[in-house]
């Protein structure tokens, strides 16, 4: 499974940079996430539980951290496994610009390999559930951050346009443009 996009992050680029570094607002932002910690300072340890589809499961896994160029961006690669349900593993690379003064557009790409149950239930329903995991932590972070209205991450830059379009339509035609939005990538 392969998968990028570019999240615009309500926050400077040094406070996004952080926020990626601390396993207390990670394991927050993270949709379910049970525990985060840091075994080394480039060295996390997680579990998690993820369900898709039909398929609920509790991974464990490790995380690591390298080519770190703060605040600029890293390379992250790890491995999980969630028993009888199968196992993930794969890595991304993120990288953080400057958008204006209070604003950081987050690139990421991602990939990833599943085994067992899991890559049993079909690449659409991965992705479709790898879409939706990657807003709720967006959605999360922007709201950890202290933006304004939670899920103030949106797409950028096309987000932008969206973004205004949405805070002048009335609040249930904005939510319907946000879930589109999502549904579209």
């Amino acid at each position: 499974m392969q998968m990028s996009d570019v999240q615009r992050v309500p926050a400077s680029r040094e406070t996004v940079w952080a926020a990626l570094n601390d396993p207390e607002i990670l394991r927050r932002c993270i949709p379910g996430c049970q525990t985060l910690t840091m075994a080394s300072p480039t060295e996390m340890t997680a579990t998690v539980v993820v369900k898709v589809g039909p398929v609920k499961a509790t991974f464990a896994g490790k995380v690591t951290l390298s080519d770190l160029d703060p605040p600029n961006g890293y390379r992250i690669s790890g491995e999980g496994s969630g028993g009888v349900a199968g196992f993930a593993k794969g890595g991304a690379t993120v990288k953080l610009e400057p958008a204006g003064d209070e604003a950081t557009d987050l690139h990421y790409t991602v990939d990833a390999q599943i085994g067992g149950k899991l890559a049993q239930l079909g690449g659409r329903l991965i992705d479709s559930t790898s879409k939706k995991l990657a807003g709720e932590f967006f959605h999360n972070l922007a709201a950890a951050l202290g933006a304004p209205e939670a899920g103030a991450a949106e797409p950028a830059p096309e987000g932008e346009a969206q973004g205004e379009a949405n805070q002048a339509a009335p609040e249930g035609e904005a939510k319907k443009g946000w879930f589109k939005s999502l549904l579209s990538k």
